[in-house]
C-alpha cells in the first residue's frame, strides 16, 4: 500500500479518476516471483531540468506542459536486486487547469551501476489551496543489466507545493521476470 501523508485527504472525483486510470494497468505474474519494494522520496530531492508551457486559452489557467525532472536518491536509499537506485529521470507531457488533471510519464530508474528499469505512468492530479497531490499508475516497460526482462507495475503517491518546489513521492514498485531471462 502506498505510504499515507499524513492529514491529506483524497477528493472522492480524484479517487473516481484513479480508479478509472488504473483499470487498463491491472497486470498478473503468472508463475514468476513477484516482489515489492516501497520507499519515500523526500522533498529537496528533485529538480526541473526543463519545461516548457502553452496557454491554451480557452480556461484560465490552462496549460499544456511538457518537462523532465530528475530525482536524486540519497545514498542508503533503495535497493532493487541488489542495485542501489541513485536517480529517477521523469519526461512528462501534462493537460492541466490550475494544477489538476492529467499526464503521461516516461521514467527511467538509474541505479549506481548504471542499471536502468524504463517506466510508463498515467497521473491525475488535484490541487487544492495551492497544494497539488499526484497518484500515478503505470506499467514497467523494459530494463538493462539486472534488469533485463523485467516487467510489473509502478504506483507513486506524490504531495507538491510549487511555491517552494517541494516534491514528496511514496513508492511502490511490483515486479517479476520473464521465465526467458
Amino acid at each position: 500500500m502506498i505510504a499515507d501523508f499524513g492529514e491529506e485527504t483524497m477528493k472522492p472525483g480524484v479517487a473516481a479518476l484513479i480508479a478509472v486510470a488504473c483499470l487498463g494497468i491491472a497486470v498478473t505474474a503468472s508463475a514468476q516471483q513477484k516482489q515489492r519494494v516501497s520507499f519515500v522520496l523526500p522533498p529537496g530531492n528533485s529538480k526541473y531540468t526543463q519545461q516548457h508551457n502553452v496557454d491554451v486559452g480557452d480556461a484560465p489557467e490552462h496549460k499544456l506542459r511538457l518537462y523532465e525532472l530528475q530525482r536524486t536518491f540519497p545514498k542508503e536509499g533503495p535497493v532493487i536486486e541488489g542495485a542501489r537506485l541513485a536517480e529517477l529521470w521523469i519526461r512528462g507531457i501534462a493537460d492541466f487547469i490550475d494544477m489538476s488533471g492529467l499526464a503521461t510519464t516516461y521514467s527511467v530508474y538509474v541505479f549506481e551501476n548504471g542499471d536502468r528499469l524504463f517506466a510508463r505512468s498515467d497521473i491525475v492530479a488535484s490541487s487544492d489551496a495551492g497544494k497539488a497531490t499526484t497518484l500515478a499508475s503505470g506499467r514497467i516497460t523494459g530494463g538493462t543489466g539486472k534488469f533485463r526482462g523485467v516487467q510489473g507495475v509502478i504506483r507513486v503517491a506524490s504531495s507538491t507545493d510549487p511555491a517552494s518546489g517541494l516534491l514528496r513521492s511514496a513508492f511502490d514498485i511490483d515486479y517479476w521476470f520473464d521465465s526467458a531471462r
